[in-house]
């Protein structure tokens, strides 16, 4: 559930006006609710109950460091896959040891900054990567705790950008070969084997992919045993996907699919959310600008754009728009909701009916919080929204909104000749 909802016709977050909001931070804007993330993480947390377990909030879907901090003090580790994600997370002030570094492409600055914060462990993905990352060690004179990632070759039925457990994906390393690379693993005296990881993909909202990744992680884990090797983590990754439509999202049934072919292995199961955790607990705030009407179309053109939400664009998600403010005699009509980015992609909604808004009327676009901000841009040279964070009656502004020096920062002028010489 989110705290988003109607009181008398006009849409709060938590007891906060959005149109009162709108009017003093302007939009479009991000809006997060602090009540809805923490019960997003309580509730998670709790369906691990009875098992020894680690929540890695997935830094890539949220990155605010004020959201970093919220969960840092509910004492969330992170799942982090870049160096400036790792600053984050420490700037937010958590704690390295509860930090677990994934992603394909590790750099040696990356690898080097990680080690010397002393995270809990690298998820490694390749040969290549692994003896990066010795070497690095070496030169340290440090161990490195690494957790191989295996790839289960199984298909989530999710959207292909985001299905990431399946043998064509770049994701980590084959099943079949597993025993091998924890063989090269140990005669690597720099490296701490510690743990075994997976992920298989996002927006999953059946229990069965889940199932059966538990099911190939059990057989891969005592073969793992069998050969010496003295695992401590299990790293299930993240994939629960939220209810942007009509899914029916369980979180006790993903615990139960995933768990249960893993009971009795001895192991501290780690689980790295993200979209679960943030993607119904912010909304981006739009305004109206034209209704405009063809002999084929009705568009709703809103001032958001494809460069601050792009996941419409990019994967044809879906995104319920609520209006700020129900009209009564607001009629439904079937119109797409597009933005002013020069680009057909540009849209929120394509032959969605909603009751008509007029120009300066106040939009929604539900389910904003993950993958929202984070892959924002400044295509079109568009100064980027702030972000806002409520708090019961109570909201900061928790990233200023760009200006036009921004967007500039860090450009040169150059006085070039026409001739070129």
């Amino acid at each position: 559930m989110h705290y988003f909802d109607y009181r008398d016709g006009e849409l709060f977050v938590e007891d906060v006006s959005l149109n009162r909001l709108a009017a003093e931070v302007g939009v479009p804007a991000y809006v997060y609710s602090a009540r809805t993330l923490r019960r997003h993480f309580t509730v998670f947390d709790q369906a691990f109950a009875g098992t020894d377990h680690l929540v890695c909030f997935a830094v890539k879907a949220l990155s605010n460091l004020s959201v970093l901090r919220l969960f840092a003090a509910m004492g969330s580790g992170f799942d982090i896959v870049s160096r400036g994600e790792l600053m984050r997370c420490l700037r937010a002030g958590a704690d390295p040891r509860k930090i677990v570094f994934s992603g394909v492409g590790k750099t040696a600055d990356e690898i080097t900054a990680a080690l010397k914060a002393g995270i809990l462990m690298f998820n490694v993905e390749s040969g290549p990567e692994l003896y990066q990352i010795a070497e690095i060690a070496r030169g340290l004179k440090m161990r490195a705790p690494v957790s191989l990632r295996v790839n289960p070759d199984l298909d989530p039925g999710t959207h292909p950008h985001i299905s990431t457990g399946h043998r064509t994906s770049k994701f980590g390393v084959p099943l079949s070969q597993l025993a091998a690379y924890y063989t090269r693993a140990r005669d690597l005296k720099e490296l701490e084997l510690v743990g075994l990881s997976t992920h298989i993909g996002s927006q999953i909202t059946e229990p069965g992919p889940f199932r059966e990744a538990g099911q190939k992680l059990a057989e891969a884990v005592r073969a793992i045993l069998a050969q010496g090797v003295q695992l401590k983590y299990l790293d299930l990754g993240g994939g629960v996907g939220v209810p942007y439509q009509d899914e029916s999202v369980e979180l006790g049934d993903y615990a139960a699919a995933i768990l249960g072919p893993l009971r009795g292995l001895n192991l501290t199961f780690i689980a790295e959310p993200g979209r679960v955790i943030a993607g119904n607990a912010g909304v981006l705030v739009t305004r109206v600008l034209y209704v405009k009407e063809t002999d084929v179309k009705r568009f709703i053109v809103i001032d958001g754009a494809m460069n601050d939400l792009i996941r419409p664009a990019l994967y044809d998600a879906y995104h319920a728009i609520w209006p700020v403010t129900k009209r009564p005699d607001a009629a439904l009509a079937l119109a797409d909701v597009v933005g002013p980015v020069c680009e057909s992609g540009d849209f929120f909604a394509r032959d969605r009916m909603l009751p008509l808004p007029r120009p300066a009327d106040l939009l929604a676009v539900m389910g904003a919080g993950a993958y929202g901000f984070v892959m924002s841009s400044n295509y079109n040279s568009r100064t980027r929204p702030p972000e806002v964070l409520v708090d019961g009656s109570h909201w900061h502004i928790v990233r200023e909104r760009e200006t036009f020096d921004d967007l500039i920062r860090g450009e040169k002028l150059v006085e070039l000749k026409p001739n070129g010489q």
